[in-house]
């Protein structure tokens, strides 16, 4: 048959470089350049990262990213840790959601600062970082977060609950979440703001970490009932915390429990009296938000969001207090997430 000359066989390289290239769906974009399709006008690719898969907040909120995504004719992928504070498992998330080349990452972090070298690898590859709910620390280590402003939260929770005593010395007791969580420091830092202990530990008789875990929690609260039978007031990092207090103390009265949430069985449990407020957040808007975000930079990157946007919050309750703003539970089941 005879051997093909140089210049047709590197023709043919040629070509079949160039049909192999187009089947892979290549770009002009020079590898270091940083830029993963941002700023192309094409269709967006978001990823979004949450704790889990299965805590109704975090379903409410991927399910707002997905309506979102497509109104904005973008793509969703929709990755989880296995449980709450399963840093290994959102690490392992954003290298997958890297590697498929996504224009932008929506990430709830379990560990503050557990997932910083991951979101670093890509905002290096020109990646947009927003953290969603829960900020990293430092912020700055993501373009921007869109969350509830959990001090502020906090503070309302504290408010109420050292108002509803009505005058009574205050004997609390506090159920955090998970240790290293921002939202876990912010809300309990801002509790003690509201209630006025955070210069006076001694109104605060005992803490424990609870997860947020409605089993973990009420183990603990009977445990801490224990050592201090005389206990009033609770502060819970969450609702299903709260739902494991209130099991706990179901026959003691005259305590005051308060949350941060606002799911709709937290608002029945609010209305049910199980608790006595709770603060309610709008995982539905942080969604809309973030989705948003990285649908406007993809088409161009001067639209890039920067810094904390507060999504806002809500106390919601039954048994109102003048000092604290709120609304009542019939506001908050037609507001409710979950």
């Amino acid at each position: 048959m005879g051997q093909v000359r140089a210049p047709a066989r590197l023709a043919t390289i040629a070509a079949a470089a160039a049909l192999a290239c187009l089947a892979a769906g290549c770009s002009s974009t020079k590898s270091g350049s940083g830029d993963i399709g941002a700023g192309s006008g094409g269709k967006a690719s978001v990823g979004l990262v949450t704790k889990t898969n299965s805590n109704p907040y975090f379903v409410r909120l991927r399910e707002s990213a997905k309506a979102e995504a497509g109104k904005r004719g973008a793509k969703l992928i929709a990755l989880a840790g296995k449980f709450d504070g399963d840093n290994q498992g959102q690490v392992d998330a954003i290298n997958n959601l890297v590697a498929q080349k996504v224009t932008g990452i929506l990430i709830t972090p379990s560990s503050s600062k557990g997932v910083l070298n991951a979101i670093a690898a890509a905002r290096q590859k020109g990646i947009l970082v927003i953290a969603l709910d829960t900020a990293t620390d430092p912020a700055s280590a993501v373009d921007a977060t869109f969350a509830t402003d959990n001090q502020a939260a906090g503070v309302t929770q504290g408010k109420y609950v050292k108002a509803a005593l009505k005058g009574a010395k205050p004997d609390a007791v506090l159920l955090d979440g998970t240790p290293g969580s921002s939202v876990d420091d912010l809300r309990h830092k801002g509790f003690l703001e509201g209630f006025g202990a955070d210069g006076s530990p001694s109104a605060v008789k005992g803490t424990a970490v609870t997860n947020g875990d409605q089993t973990k929690a009420q183990t603990a609260m009977e445990n801490l009932l224990q050592r201090e039978p005389g206990v009033n007031a609770v502060y819970t990092i969450n609702e299903p915390a709260a739902a494991g207090a209130a099991q706990a103390l179901a026959s003691k009265k005259g305590v005051v429990i308060g949350s941060i949430d606002g799911s709709c069985t937290g608002v029945r449990n609010v209305a049910a009296g199980k608790f006595a407020a709770t603060v309610m957040q709008f995982p539905e808007k942080m969604a809309r938000m973030g989705v948003d975000a990285v649908a406007d930079y993809t088409k161009d990157k001067a639209r890039k969001p920067k810094g904390f946007v507060d999504t806002g919050s809500q106390l919601i309750t039954d048994k109102p207090v003048g000092q604290v703003a709120s609304k009542d539970t019939a506001w908050g089941l037609k507001n409710c997430w979950g």
